[in-house]
């Protein structure tokens, strides 16, 4: 098995004393925390002092925030995405799945990119210093029929999925006009779980398809949105009032929303919910929950009862020299709420990355960490074009307002001033023009089973 300090194979400064960070996991907490090493060791890296090596399957960052707009068709895909090698061109960039961690050894085993094609081995890669930022993947359940026709949307390639899947039920439905039973299942949507991932999706998909319906000659009550929730509430982050109106908001667009109600099964596309309830769907999404990446499950690393890395509140790796973390995969503590750990969410990810590359910084210059201490400023969503909702300081805002806060505040944290111009284009060009509906192609959904683009495991 090949191996070496750096992915190159070399050392640029040409002597071995360079100290070697690297970073697993390229989203929030993996992109900024570089980011953040850019700015405060430009002058060790660029004499090769420091050398910073950022490890994930893609060459980009979602800002996920986005993701719903990007489905709807509001946004470019494109730009939702921030290029690795771009924003970070002081660092190096290795394109693969991380499969094993072995912090006794300090190396990583890493599968790169396109091994399974090209019959790439699988290498090792040293360090001096590690920060896992592996984040969540995707909790499924051993639900029948769920890994044959759920759609997932935690990924750019999930939302794009999910808007040619939406559109080109409309035209299955517009192509049958005589056949009621084809019509009606094309026409039912049902998303599982209420948090921010599927609320926002429903919104904002809802909104689009209803536009659509005006071009496909189809009566927009026609159409059946079902949201389901094991809980009795529906968006826990903006709170139990906010929560309750944007319920009633939803039904009064026609959305069914089920609280207290769990999917039982999905074979052949027919839904079984445990009122006792069922019927046809031609679309399954599902976004009910996150886990840990499984990868840190097979680590020397200490890990709590959820299988999260146990964090400290300087961002180290709790009992373990020269190991950093942050984020969905870590248990961070609160020091600013009752609550025990942060919430896992890109308010936090993104400022912990700071203190985490900071506090890096200070562990290379002789100097102490700080903790990450940071007060919740609150939650914005939005619910489809012009419509929103907004705890934010207290201040609970919505329809438009909440709207207009949800896309200011989420352009603000997009990084780069090239993906803030086009993002902000985009939505011009929305206010004059309507949205395109045209569904680019179809494939066959695969039997996927939810393998996710960090290290494409299968969650039972």
């Amino acid at each position: 098995m090949p191996s070496d300090r750096n992915p190159s194979g070399h050392n640029p400064s040409g002597r071995g004393s360079a100290t070697h960070i690297v970073i697993v996991g390229g989203g929030y907490v993996g992109m900024y925390t570089a980011l953040r090493l850019q700015k405060r060791l430009r002058g060790e890296l660029r004499r090769g002092e420091v050398i910073v090596t950022v490890i994930d399957p893609q060459s980009y960052m979602t800002y996920q925030p986005f993701l719903p707009e990007a489905a709807a068709g509001n946004l470019e895909p494109r730009h939702v995405v921030a290029p690795l090698r771009r924003v970070l061109g002081r660092c190096r960039i290795l394109n693969g799945f991380v499969t094993r961690i072995d912090h006794a050894s300090k190396r990583l085993t890493v599968r790169p990119a396109g091994s399974q094609t090209a019959g790439v081995p699988e290498r090792e890669v040293g360090y001096d210093l590690l920060v896992v930022a592996l984040g969540s993947i995707s909790r499924t359940l051993p639900i029948p029929g769920l890994a044959d026709c759920g759609i997932g949307f935690k990924t750019i390639e999930e939302a794009i999925f999910l808007r040619n899947h939406v559109l080109h039920q409309l035209d299955i439905a517009a192509s049958n006009a005589d056949d009621e039973q084809i019509r009606k299942r094309a026409l039912t949507f049902v998303f599982v779980g209420a948090g921010f991932a599927g609320v926002e999706a429903m919104g904002e998909l809802e909104d689009m398809a209803r536009d659509a319906c005006r071009s496909y000659q189809i009566d927009e009550r026609e159409m059946r949105w079902v949201m389901v929730e094991a809980t009795d509430r529906i968006l826990p982050e903006v709170g139990p009032e906010m929560g309750r109106w944007t319920a009633e908001a939803l039904r009064r667009r026609g959305i069914e929303i089920k609280l207290e109600t769990l999917l039982k099964s999905a074979e052949k596309r027919h839904i079984v919910l445990s009122d006792g309830e069922e019927f046809d769907a031609g679309t399954l999404v599902w976004t009910a929950g996150v886990k840990p990446h499984p990868v840190i499950k097979g680590s020397d690393l200490p890990l709590d009862a959820k299988g999260r890395l146990k964090a400290t509140a300087e961002l180290t790796v709790d009992g373990v020299e020269g190991v950093y973390t942050a984020g969905d995969n870590a248990a961070v503590p609160d020091l600013t709420d009752t609550g025990e750990f942060t919430a896992p969410n890109a308010q936090h990810a993104v400022r912990q990355a700071k203190r985490l590359g900071d506090n890096i910084v200070a562990d290379l210059r002789g100097k102490p960490r700080k903790p990450y201490r940071h007060a919740y400023v609150g939650s914005v969503a939005s619910l489809g074009l012009h419509k929103g909702v907004a705890n934010v300081y207290g201040l609970k805002l919505r329809g438009l307002p909440a709207w207009f806060m949800h896309r200011t505040y989420h352009l603000s944290r997009m990084p780069t001033v090239n993906r803030k111009f086009r993002i902000t284009m985009d939505w011009t060009l929305a206010a004059f023009f309507r949205r395109e509906i045209v569904s680019l192609g179809e494939l066959e959904w695969p039997h996927q089973e939810f393998e996710l683009a960090a290290g494409r495991q299968h969650d039972t």
